[in-house]
This record gives structure tokens, C-alpha cells and sequence, in this order.
């Protein structure tokens, strides 16, 4: 049965390698900076905690930071995995991965791995996470259906995302959630629970991924506005 499952997941990874996968209708944001927000302002809200409590993360867990950006998130997940545990720092900008790789080694975290991922792919291995979050970061994902689509084979058994935007435009560096949710379940995922985070750090979603990946329909994907 593992071996068929196993089977399964590499049929998938090898068709969303041939997908052709469609635009989103949409302003997609530039990026512009590792760093969302201040990091104390961030600290007084919890905001690491919330995420761990939303996701109910667990010591020993493998969870996956796309986007990873300056590492905020990054650092404060690995202690609360423990060293049993792993995060797995993805971005697509090798300036930021260089400056968090450089915060991991002053940290002494072993249980830390940085990843260079590309825009529709965040090159994680097949059932290699128990969990995935995209701090304030969707917007800025320049290949969203590609991205999700490739993201999926990656979550173990149980595996959950979760997104945490604001609810403004994605012009302004945010994404409604009734966006959010529309190019989601377009992509195959369940939503799970959708509500604000304490301390004005905006929305946080969290779905199920999809057991068969897709690529939608131009004319799904674009109905999303």
C-alpha cells in the first residue's frame, strides 16, 4: 500500500511538471522586503504561538516556511518544534536565504534547512511536511496555481496549510479572503477554518491540500476577484 501511495505521489509530481498552469485575475504584489512589520510589535501579538495553535503544531514536527523571507517566523518555529523537530526555510530570493542562513548558524539551530525554491516551485520532496504556512506572502507569489499544485505531494498524511494575509487588495500587499479561499479551493484545497489573529496581524487560513493535485481552467482560475 506505501508503495503504491508512493506510487501515486510521483505520478503527480511528474504531470504538474508538464502542466500548463493559468494566470491568476489578479494584481500580483512585487517583493519588496524580507521583513513584514516589526518583529516586537510581532513578538507582543504572539503571533508565532498563534500560528502553532492554529496549525496545533507539535515538537518533532516537520513544517515548511514559504517565503521565508528574514526568518522571523523561521526562527521562533524551530524552538517550538524542539530538536526533534524540523522547519524547512523556503524563498526564491537567494540575498534572503544567504542573511537567514547566516541568523540559523549565529542561533546554533540544528534543526533548521534552507531551501531556493522558484516561483511555481517550492522544491520540497514528496511527504517530507506535516505542515506548510505562507506568512504575508501569497500576494507576492508571482505562479500561485503552480505553486499549490506542487506544494501538495510535499504534506504528509493529516497535513495542513495555513496563510496569514490582510484583507486589503493585492496591489497593497494583501489578499481578501474571499480571494484567498477562491484560488485555493481552485487548486484542489479544503478550507478548514478561516479567522483574525490577535494583535492586528491580519486573517489566518488553514486548508487541507488536495490527494490529487490540478491544474484549473483558465476560466476557474480567473473567476477568482
Amino acid at each position: 500500500m506505501k508503495a503504491l501511495s508512493l506510487g501515486l505521489i510521483g505520478m503527480a509530481l511528474a504531470a504538474s511538471a508538464t502542466w500548463a498552469f493559468p494566470k491568476v485575475g489578479r494584481p500580483v504584489a512585487a517583493i519588496v522586503s524580507p521583513v513584514w512589520n516589526d518583529p516586537a510589535r510581532r513578538d507582543a501579538a504572539h503571533e508565532v504561538d498563534q500560528i502553532v495553535a492554529r496549525l496545533r503544531l507539535r515538537p518533532g514536527m516537520t513544517v515548511a516556511d514559504i517565503g521565508a523571507g528574514d526568518g522571523y517566523d523561521t526562527l521562533r518555529l524551530a524552538r517550538a518544534l524542539g530538536p526533534r523537530g524540523t522547519v524547512i526555510a523556503e524563498d526564491v530570493t537567494p540575498a534572503y536565504l544567504a542573511s537567514l542562513r547566516a541568523a540559523v548558524a549565529a542561533r546554533r539551530l540544528a534543526n533548521v534547512r534552507v531551501v531556493l525554491g522558484e516561483a511555481g516551485n517550492p522544491k520540497l520532496a514528496p511527504r517530507s511536511i506535516d505542515a506548510a504556512i505562507m506568512v504575508h506572502m501569497y500576494h507576492e507569489v508571482a505562479e500561485p496555481y503552480a505553486l499549490l499544485a506542487r506544494l501538495a505531494p510535499a504534506f504528509r498524511p493529516g497535513g495542513r496549510l495555513g496563510v496569514e494575509e490582510l484583507d486589503r487588495p493585492t496591489r497593497n500587499h494583501g489578499t481578501p479572503p474571499h480571494i484567498l479561499t477562491c484560488e485555493l479551493a481552485a487548486a484542489g484545497y479544503h478550507l478548514l477554518s478561516l479567522a483574525p489573529l490577535q494583535g492586528g496581524l491580519g486573517y489566518f487560513a488553514v486548508f487541507a491540500p488536495p490527494p490529487d493535485p490540478r491544474s484549473p481552467s483558465a476560466q476557474v482560475a480567473t473567476a477568482c476577484r
